[in-house]
């Protein structure tokens, strides 16, 4: 016969509170900040409590909303989670536009990343895959705590960002245009990798943003572009040709058509010092178009390519004479062109792959 633990008052008064939603907006100026994470964490599991978390989120008594770990991990509610994540980015809104902040609210930094997961297993206690808290909650010696507050902050990871880093989030499908509204200044880089569910308008809005303009690393690995017009991308690249460095598209599902479509808009991009489009599928023609149209970029240190379709066997093994032909072939474009440069070409099997050396001297 086991004994279940029972409830801390904690989350008896956080559910009690998730009862009435009214009296828990109007209570949390006087609620202890140990209480938020439990509301929050319980509020966007269950679904439904838009308000409530618009207005944890404005009072946030902590420098860090750890929202992406949450969203990783989305609720049974899920035709509710919309609205739950247009609330808190609305608050996040009105937050940035205000010169007077609410007294509580120390939030500094909104982390969309699949990471968190120490801060809400410090203060819940338990996991968070289901976030209906039993345990104690664990206060170490370095969190933040009441008796020594924080002095009032203002959200730097969105006015003053200069580097936006997302993982796999798949909880920005059609709403990427909320996220880039809210950066207040030109970012250098940007990151949005291992994304499978972004749609054409998400791609759109990139190229739209006007603080992308001067981007310096633009980092889309695993962004699955397989099912998309070329125009979005071929349109950022020309937006960012005068500043870009490192563009990487490794991982895109990009077929030679799409590749073909951005070479006009890659060749005006003169700062270029590492390009990096492997793991894709196209032929050796295309590789051969893209040696010809980067020629004219002497910023260009290393390029990383994908060993053509021609190389690979039925089985999806690599045809070492054929990749030997294609070396040479590439090699004498090099001399052709004129001019020393780095090259290697990946094989498409991402834990093993193997490199190949383009170059002359």
């Amino acid at each position: 016969m086991s004994i279940q633990t029972p409830p801390t008052l904690l989350v008896l008064a956080a559910k009690r509170l998730l009862r009435d939603q009214a009296s828990a907006i109007a209570a949390l100026e006087y609620l202890p900040a140990e209480l938020f994470p439990y509301l929050f964490a319980m509020a966007y599991r269950g679904g439904g409590h838009p308000q409530l978390l618009k207005a944890l989120a404005q009072a946030w008594p902590f420098t860090v909303l750890p929202l992406g770990f949450l969203m990783q991990r989305p609720p049974d509610h899920a035709p509710k989670r919309a609205a739950d994540f247009e609330a808190v980015f609305e608050a996040l809104d009105v937050l940035l536009f205000q010169e007077v902040r609410p007294r509580r609210c120390k939030l500094r930094v909104l982390d969309l990343r699949n990471t968190g997961a120490n801060f809400w297993d410090m203060w819940l206690g338990v996991s968070t895959e289901n976030c209906s808290p039993t345990g104690p909650v664990t206060v170490h010696s370095s969190s933040p705590n009441m008796e020594h507050p924080l002095a009032p902050l203002e959200m730097l990871r969105l006015r003053h960002l200069r580097e936006l880093d997302m993982r796999s989030p798949s909880f920005l499908r059609g709403r990427l245009d909320q996220m880039l509204r809210c950066l207040q200044t030109p970012l250098d880089k940007l990151s949005i990798t291992l994304c499978q569910r972004l749609t054409h308008s998400d791609l759109t809005h990139l190229f739209q943003c006007p603080n992308l303009r001067q981007l310096k690393i633009l980092d889309l690995f695993g962004l699955s572009l397989a099912d998309f017009s070329p125009e979005p991308l071929r349109a950022l690249l020309e937006a960012v040709a005068p500043t870009l460095q490192d563009p990487g598209l490794d991982n895109c599902g990009m077929a030679g058509s799409q590749v073909e479509a951005i070479l006009p808009a890659l060749s005006r991009c003169h700062q270029l010092s590492l390009f990096s489009i492997s793991i894709n599928n196209f032929p050796v023609a295309t590789v051969e178009k893209l040696l010809r149209h980067t020629t004219g970029l002497r910023s260009l240190q290393l390029e990383l390519y994908p060993v053509p379709l021609e190389c690979y066997r039925t089985r999806g093994t690599v045809d070492q004479e054929r990749v030997a032909l294609i070396q040479a072939e590439l090699t004498g474009i090099l001399r052709e062109l004129g001019r020393p440069r780095r090259i290697l070409l990946a094989t498409k099997h991402c834990r093993h792959r193997e490199f190949y050396h383009v170059a002359f001297s």
